[in-house]
């Protein structure tokens, strides 16, 4: 199957796809009992509770409430979040570019961090270099982000005062606007030296905390790819032609072992979004994990919704993404249904 005809039947699915995801997490919280008790105060009388129960459809038979918020949903109303005070529409993309910026920032660094230490660790095998980063990627898998996130903070946070919590200090992006949501991105727009390297401060500690799992099977994963193709005859003939062993292992080794790593990465990126919640709680980033967590303790149902719809979304999509990057990658290929 050619990749547009592939692309275009996943694009074909996806609102599908999407419409099952609502109607499961729709029902879902429904179960929970009724979100009434978000836009309620403690000193309503039962009247007044059923007045606002009536104003937000919610004594409508539960296939009617649905087929209202999807009628929202297509008008770009997502409901009103109790937890921000505000629709969910306007604070859900303030969260999203918080976020992203983490998980973007946290992708990069265990992308180029594990390839290259996985292709070390490939070439090198049963040496020192492998050992060391078999003994990263095990504690990368078996330690505790929240953990992990506790022990930088002591010393970078707490005594040497490297790494402050938060996105950004309020005095120096007092000035700054926003177009994207991402501070970094935002402090180059507006051409601020400063405001680029404190939100670059307050950018650093939660990335790496949040990229070291994803390190570790990037590294695992990229190591065993180069340990195959290290023992494959293409790179044995590479060899015999004279080849410097730097250009065998970066064009011939390290271009094949990718293949099989490029769908760790880009899962691996969908999950760092995912993953967030622990990172932000700690570090106090105002994204989209922070917000949610929020939304389930005050039983904010807008707020839920609205989050897993958004993750769904971004995980059909990377998945999407993985696909065709593959196919690129290797013409062998073949895209199905």
């Amino acid at each position: 199957m050619q990749i547009r005809d592939y692309l275009l039947r996943r694009l074909a699915l996806l609102p599908v796809i999407m419409l099952g995801v609502s109607v499961i997490v729709f029902t879902l919280t429904r179960f929970t009992g009724s979100p009434v008790g978000i836009y309620a105060s403690p000193n309503m009388s039962p009247d007044e509770i059923a007045a606002l129960e009536a104003r937000y459809l919610l004594d409508q038979p539960i296939p009617f409430q649905y087929a209202a918020w999807i009628g929202g949903l297509f008008r770009g109303d997502l409901g009103w979040s109790g937890v921000s005070v505000a629709p969910v529409t306007e604070v859900i993309g303030l969260k999203f570019a918080a976020t992203l910026e983490l998980a973007i920032a946290a992708g990069l660094i265990a992308v180029f961090v594990g390839v290259a230490l996985g292709t070390l660790a490939g070439v090198r095998r049963n040496k020192a270099p492998d050992h060391v980063a078999r003994l990263f990627s095990i504690l990368g898998a078996s330690t505790p982000t929240f953990w992990f996130g506790l022990l930088l903070l002591v010393p970078f946070y707490l005594w040497l005062d490297w790494f402050p919590l938060g996105r950004s200090t309020p005095d120096i992006f007092s000035s700054i606007i926003h177009p994207t949501g991402m501070y970094t991105l935002d402090a180059i727009i507006a051409l601020s030296p400063v405001a680029f390297f404190d939100a670059l401060r307050h950018l650093v500690l939660p990335a790496v905390v949040l990229a070291f799992g994803a390190m570790a099977i990037i590294v695992r994963m990229m190591r065993s790819s180069m340990v195959e193709a290290m023992s494959e005859e293409y790179v044995d003939a590479a060899r015999a032609k004279g080849l410097p062993n730097k250009i065998v292992i970066r064009r011939h080794a390290r271009r094949n072992a990718l293949l099989p790593t490029t769908t760790v990465i880009g899962l691996s990126f969908g999950f760092l979004l995912q993953g967030a919640v622990a990172v932000e709680l700690i570090f106090r980033w105002p994204g989209l994990g922070q917000w949610v967590t929020s939304a389930v303790l005050a039983g904010d149902q807008a707020t839920i919704m609205a989050y897993v719809l958004i993750t769904a979304l971004i995980f059909m999509t990377v998945n999407l993404a993985v696909d065709i990057a593959y196919a690129y990658l290797d013409r062998r290929v073949v895209l199905g249904g």
